[in-house]
């Protein structure tokens, strides 16, 4: 993959620059318990996707409104839930490293602003912009928010790189034109094992000789 033409990096964020998972299973746990919905099937296709999506597949026979609060209650029992959510391995030194090169950056998340403002508070990252469900129509796989994104930065969705560790972020970040970087063992136009791995391939690319 050519990284020397990009102009930008938009990143998930649970899984990808803040490890979260296991408050997010924690709060799908509880929810599934409340809603009478098989834990398993909620953790299955939870990842990566607004809560409001997760819960019309879990439940369809659900009418709007009811819908709305599920996924209302869905989230209130992430918000408090910080304990062990921290960075990513190697989040910190590409922050460093996009800094360093001037590369601007954006964090496009499923969550809504509070829950993301406080994740990643925890993880000790401040995100110079930042897309959130509550600025988008359509959440993922739909590419609003990566397009709304790109926008606010100022660069061509075909000139950023998409970081992101769901398929249903991948999705995304390809229906937007963007060039995709994928985690966990995932199918990206990159593949990587951390973002320390990334850091250090846009170094080379990009840095001044």
């Amino acid at each position: 993959m050519e990284l020397a033409g990009i102009g930008a990096v938009l990143f998930d964020m649970d899984g990808t620059l803040v490890d979260s998972d296991a408050a997010v299973e924690r709060a799908w746990e509880r929810w599934a318990a409340e809603y009478a919905v098989d834990p398993a099937a909620a953790l299955a296709i939870a990842h990566g996707s607004p809560a409001d999506r997760t819960i019309r597949r879990l439940l369809p026979d659900l009418d709007d409104h009811a819908v709305a609060t599920a996924a209302a209650r869905q989230l209130a029992l992430q918000y408090d839930d910080l304990s062990d959510v921290v960075a990513t391995p190697g989040t910190h030194e590409l922050l460093d490293t996009l800094a360093r090169l001037g590369l601007p950056w954006a964090v496009v998340t499923s969550a809504d602003a509070r829950l993301a403002r406080a994740r990643l508070g925890a993880a000790g990252i401040v995100a110079p912009v930042l897309v959130t469900v509550d600025d988008v129509r359509v959440g993922k796989p739909d590419p609003e928010g990566y397009l709304r994104a790109a926008a606010l930065l100022g660069v061509p969705v075909g000139r950023c790189l998409v970081v992101e560790d769901a398929e249903v972020g991948l999705r995304a970040g390809r229906a937007a034109g963007a060039l995709t970087a994928a985690l966990k063992g995932l199918d990206g136009d990159l593949r990587l094992h951390d973002l320390a791995q990334l850091a250090g391939q846009l170094e080379s690319a990009l840095a001044a000789p």
